[in-house]
């Protein structure tokens, strides 16, 4: 973890540089594909692209998916950001009748019991509000970083999302986590108490752990799978 780094010269103005072209490019989506959308997890990464929207003002509009099962540690952090940032992020929840079906077949922790259920747990949670949270855009934006996992490895700042059929940005593709944390400690940006307690990667509350020095910023995520198989679905290509 590197949630209280030292700042030192190189990392500052690598930190600032990369910024500076991420707001370039956040300028050039809003004027280009509107309308787009942040998705915001409330993970660091989606913090930094929170603090640099709201700070230039763009008309950028960010959401958040609330699964129902998030940690109380991400709900406080969704009321942080309305107070810093005066900002009521637009939130979607799973389909009750979609949700009530799925526990009721497979069980309220059915998750655990094989990959192919996880998958369903999140596509019922977390896919199906995303597609709706998306229809009718030309483009979304996510804080993915190449650096994050096995899956995500020569991430791309563009691509064409096929399965919700819009333009995918990711505009901290090359970012490090360092950088990530030097651009939160310099501009005061509120992130997840998790953090502070070696969660580098939060999502639903029975899915996420912390790690131990040395292992993969994304090992807390789903543990009992292979690294190979851990998305959830929001960032895979669908035909």
């Amino acid at each position: 973890m590197t949630v209280n780094l030292a700042l030192d010269d190189a990392l500052i103005a690598s930190t600032a540089d990369k910024a500076a072209k991420a707001k370039t490019l956040l300028a050039e989506i809003a004027r280009d594909f509107s309308p787009v959308a942040f998705a915001n997890s409330l993970g660091a990464e989606d913090m930094v692209l929170t603090d640099l929207i709201v700070g230039e003002k763009l008309a950028i509009e960010i959401f958040s998916l609330d699964t129902g099962r998030l940690p109380a540690e991400t709900y406080d952090l969704m009321a942080r950001v309305q107070e810093h940032y005066g900002l009521k992020l637009k939130v979607f929840t799973p389909r009750h009748d979609l949700l009530e079906a799925w526990v009721r077949e497979h069980g309220i922790n059915a998750f655990y019991d094989s990959v192919e259920l996880r998958k369903g747990c999140c596509h019922v949670r977390k896919v199906e509000p995303l597609q709706r949270a998306l229809a009718g855009r030309k483009a979304w934006i996510t804080g993915m970083r190449a650096q994050q996992s096995a899956t995500r490895g020569g991430l791309p700042v563009r691509v064409f999302d096929e399965g919700n059929g819009l333009e995918k940005f990711n505009p901290l593709a090359d970012w490090s986590e360092k950088e990530v944390w030097a651009y939160i400690r310099q501009h005061g940006v509120p992130y997840n108490a998790l953090h502070d307690r070696f969660y580098p990667s939060i999502g639903c509350a029975p899915c996420t752990r912390a790690v131990t020095p040395g292992e993969d910023v994304r090992s807390g995520r789903w543990w009992w799978e292979n690294p190979e198989t851990k998305e959830c679905g929001l960032h895979v290509k669908r035909a």
